[in-house]
């Protein structure tokens, strides 16, 4: 399903090719014909936020070209983790239409639709996971058929979120916007560390529609903490010792602490020695704000002492809480997404400080689906104490409705 590239001397010439047909030479030059249809391409430059683009993309229909992919670096053009994860958006599409140059430079990029099904990914060791999961979250709702897909590579790394953050932070998010059931389910079967990796995680959704309208306002007060101290291929007392670390700093906050210990052994523990934590504080309106710190892989850097990681990992919790909001961090541009795609109608959530990644995120959102957030600050009251500023972020959802979604 989908397409292979085919590299052509020529560089106003690509080739593709589809399984079922014989190779189609296209032009990328000027239209020289009275009769043809000039496509609106939209165009961007370098490699910041390219998962962005894609996915939004995909989801909006509109073929992307983008120029100058390090252009000027030493070694030019896409990276391997890249081109892996164009391969996955081919795998979940039908029809999608992939052009790159020879140097990896230039990527056209004409979306398919959104199929679904059971799909086996081998993820780029370069990048965990959670590189290619946070944007199969965000469009595995929109699929024709609902999505089971099994990717296999490194878990956890300390660059992008793990699958234990997404588990615990994400799933609960999807929920509030509609996405629910036994089909909805992030499962680690087995865990790999960076840099070899061996590890294998199934991602099970349903299909929707649509997605309802939300007024995530008051995110509430701290109930209880809860978490995942890891290890693999390492002594399993390194576990324990990260958890007592944690506990020493939480402790002081709230008595409802519970931090579980999971050390995988043979098969299940990848190919790679590591260990980490990840902390998940949950509020009293079901709000779930999360934090993880991971072991510096093996053969990079300095080694880290267990104790150290988990009041690393304490502490940027209590970080995550002081910024606050209805959505942590990590998943700020997922909850906006959603928004966007709702129906017309008004959706509030209240976010802390955005992060960089989101303040892109809401500008692509602004070229492709040309909706626009209102963004009011909150500052808390002078009795209250709610940690640090944050942001009401209203919109009109675009009335987005799921065509794949085959009608029963």
């Amino acid at each position: 399903m989908g397409c292979n590239v085919i590299f052509s001397p020529s560089p106003s010439r690509l080739l593709y090719v589809c399984p079922s047909r014989a190779p189609v030479a296209l032009s990328l030059g000027p239209a020289r014909s009275r009769n043809t249809c000039v496509v609106h391409i939209m165009e961007f430059e370098g490699c910041n936020c390219f998962r962005q683009r894609l996915v939004l993309s995909t989801l909006s229909g509109k073929r992307v070209k983008i120029r100058n992919i390090r252009s000027k670096d030493d070694n030019p053009g896409l990276r391997d983790f890249e081109a892996s994860f164009i391969r996955l958006l081919d795998k979940v599409t039908n029809g999608t239409r992939i052009e790159i140059n020879q140097t990896g430079t230039v990527l056209f990029y004409q979306p398919g639709l959104l199929y679904g099904g059971s799909v086996e990914h081998e993820c780029n060791v370069q990048r965990s996971m959670g590189y290619y999961l946070e944007a199969l979250l965000m469009l595995a709702p929109f699929m024709k058929t609902p999505l089971r897909a099994v990717l296999k590579g490194v878990t956890n790394d300390p660059t992008d979120p793990s699958v234990d953050l997404l588990k615990v932070t994400a799933i609960p998010l999807m929920t509030k916007f509609g996405i629910d059931g036994d089909g909805l389910e992030i499962k680690v079967l087995k865990r790999g560390m960076a840099p070899v990796g061996g590890g294998e995680v199934l991602f099970t959704c349903p299909v929707r529609r649509s997605m309802k309208p939300v007024h995530l306002t008051e995110p509430g007060k701290i109930k209880r903490i809860r978490g995942t101290a890891f290890s693999v291929r390492v002594s399993p007392q390194m576990a324990n010792r990260i958890v007592d670390s944690a506990r020493s700093i939480l402790n002081k906050f709230i008595p409802d602490i519970y931090i579980y210990t999971d050390h995988m052994k043979g098969a299940s523990s990848g190919k790679s020695p590591g260990f980490g934590l990840t902390l998940v504080a949950e509020t009293v309106n079901g709000t779930f704000l999360g934090a993880e710190v991971v072991s510096t892989p093996q053969g990079q850097g300095d080694p880290v002492l267990p104790e150290d990681l988990g009041r690393n990992c304490a502490k940027l919790l209590l970080e995550e809480i002081y910024r606050g909001g209805c959505v942590d961090s990590t998943n700020q541009s997922l909850a906006l997404l959603y928004m966007t795609l709702g129906q017309q109608d008004v959706s509030k959530t209240l976010l802390g400080p955005l992060s960089p990644y989101t303040v892109e995120f809401l500008r692509h959102i602004r070229d492709f689906f040309q909706i626009m957030f209102k963004i009011e600050q909150q500052k808390a009251g002078e009795d209250e104490q709610k940690g640090g500023e944050k942001v009401l972020m209203t919109c009109v959802g675009a009335g987005y409705s799921n065509i794949n979604k085959t009608i029963k």
